[in-house]
């Protein structure tokens, strides 16, 4: 496993991106890479805070409905242990409700699934402005 502990300031971003489905973890980080990311992917929440990368992750681009936690759980996991970490969040679910809950819990973006690869590179520069 790759660490990005010890980067300098000219090193590119980790973005992390965290979905149970196999090809957005495929394709997503592939789309990161080539607008000039450093970018991960894993397949659980678990997965994700188990890894060496929680504390260099910048942006964070999270599936809303994964087994057992959620990415609106991760998020509070996050917050608990005090990481700020701006989250784009992503889902095939078009419900108000859950865009306006995670909207309100602090998210820096939301898209639905499928989205464009220029509002994927809007929302994450937009998270990475709070960051």
């Amino acid at each position: 496993m790759e660490s990005y502990r010890g980067r300098s300031a000219t090193e590119r971003q980790l973005l992390s991106v965290v979905d149970d489905d196999e090809s957005v973890r495929e394709s997503l980080p592939d789309l990161l890479r080539e607008f000039g990311f450093a970018a991960r992917a894993f397949s659980s929440a678990e997965e994700f805070l188990s890894s060496d990368c929680v504390d260099d992750t910048r942006c964070l681009i999270l599936d809303i409905a994964m087994p057992k936690m959620s990415g609106p759980e991760l998020h509070q996991e996050l917050k608990r242990r005090r990481r700020e970490i701006p989250i784009v969040f992503i889902t095939a679910q078009r419900d108000e409700a859950i865009r306006a809950r995670v909207r309100k819990e602090g998210a820096a973006g939301f898209l639905l699934k499928p989205f464009s690869d220029t509002a994927l590179l809007a929302a994450v520069n937009t998270a990475l402005q709070i960051n």
